[in-house]
């Protein structure tokens, strides 16, 4: 009989197999992940293939109350779909901060989450994030289709789906930058 020699990448892979087993390592190799793929930002639809939102009558409900979404008529909206215990969500978090630090006052971020507020605001406190979350009282307009997060909407002041994102991006790219100023200019 002849005996196998265990090599190197053998260990290698049973390491990271069983880090991805253990719980505890499992979610912060994930995000990591994530992240790797998050390095670029989302492509911007062709104007003849964008989707145009017609119904904005959504209901919603944050810490600071109800918020009607037909309020964003007429102005550029980011609509996130997340959670909190999603890895691409987690991955893509930091860049969203940082584009809602510097567009707050200028679009509106509609952050979308069915969670409940204690497991958010932990979230958000333990890693200083700043925009507001809220819970849906109502479905979402049809024109969103959610079927898996994070999945993210840049929607121009017409109502034109111009991103349509699925999985973890770079949010804070130029190109999502760019795209966002030249809507604001419209």
């Amino acid at each position: 009989m002849s005996r196998k020699k265990i090599s190197l990448k053998n260990i290698i892979f049973l390491i990271i197999i069983a880090a991805l087993i253990i719980p505890q390592t499992r979610l912060p190799i994930q995000i990591m992940l994530h992240k790797g793929l998050a390095l670029f930002g989302p492509s911007v639809i062709k104007d003849t293939k964008q989707a145009n939102l017609t119904n904005y009558n959504w209901k919603l409900k944050g810490e600071q109350g109800a918020f009607n979404f037909e309020e964003t008529k007429g102005k550029v909206v980011l609509v996130n779909f997340w959670a909190t215990w999603c890895p691409p969500c987690i991955a893509e978090m930091p860049s969203m901060q940082a584009l809602y630090n510097d567009y707050k006052d200028r679009i509106e971020f509609i952050f979308v989450s069915n969670e409940d507020d204690a497991v958010i605001n932990q979230f958000l406190n333990k890693n200083n994030y700043t925009f507001k979350v809220y819970n849906p009282l109502t479905k979402y307009p049809e024109s969103f289709d959610v079927t898996s997060i994070p999945r993210t909407f840049l929607i121009d002041k017409q109502g034109d789906i111009v991103i349509d994102k699925g999985g973890a991006a770079n949010w804070n790219s130029d190109t999502v930058r760019k795209t966002i100023d030249d809507l604001l200019k419209e």
